[in-house]
């Protein structure tokens, strides 16, 4: 390879790898915390398609949205301390 390509490809590299971990801020992983839904409404006895069971996983759908609300809600909060406290690092 041609010393002039280096630094092109390491550059490309580089912006691959950020663009990467910037892609995956909003995917939801099947299992969270550990557990899956499937697995977890089914290990508390309800049988798959019972009122329970969908109860069971609209709960735990609200309680993965709300973490992830209170987690951008503590980005921008953070955010904006920042640029209103420019002094302090």
């Amino acid at each position: 390879m041609p010393l002039a390509a280096t630094p092109r490809l390491l550059a490309a590299v580089l912006l691959a790898i950020a663009l990467s971990a910037c892609s995956a801020r909003h995917q939801n992983a099947v299992a969270v915390g550990g557990d899956d839904d499937d697995a977890v409404c089914q290990g508390r006895g309800y049988a798959q398609g019972s009122p329970e069971y969908v109860a069971c996983r609209k709960d735990r759908d609200v309680q993965r949205n709300a973490a992830t609300a209170r987690a951008d809600r503590r980005q921008r909060d953070l955010g904006e301390y920042m640029l209103n406290h420019p002094e302090r690092p």
